[in-house]
């Protein structure tokens, strides 16, 4: 789990970065294995939605981790993400994840 500011900088300036309407994702492929983090701008609203924000966001990289690549992950939720449904939510989810390679091809 990431947890200082400067590795947060570190990825955002060096990892590939997707967008989609709910979520972004900056991914830096690594051999080791997985970093992730998870961030709620204050755009969001107050600390019960950056919460439940990042709890969702949470929630399904536990779904897709396990087809995932080696490497560092910073997940940021975009304003909508708190009207999203679960569908919704888990289709931009896996969305980024393919924009970014980051799922593993079995």
């Amino acid at each position: 789990m990431l947890k200082l500011h400067k590795e947060f900088q570190y990825i955002y300036r060096k990892g590939k970065d997707a967008h989609s309407s709910s979520v972004v994702l900056f991914f830096l492929p690594a051999n080791e294995i997985h970093k992730v983090g998870f961030t709620a701008t204050k755009k969001i609203g107050n600390a019960v939605k950056r919460n439940r924000a990042k709890r969702r966001l949470r929630a399904l990289f536990c779904e897709f981790s396990h087809s995932l690549k080696n490497g560092t992950y910073v997940f940021v939720a975009k304003q909508s993400i708190n009207e999203a449904t679960y569908q919704e939510l888990k289709n931009d989810f896996e969305k980024v994840l393919n924009r970014s390679n980051a799922i593993e091809k079995n």
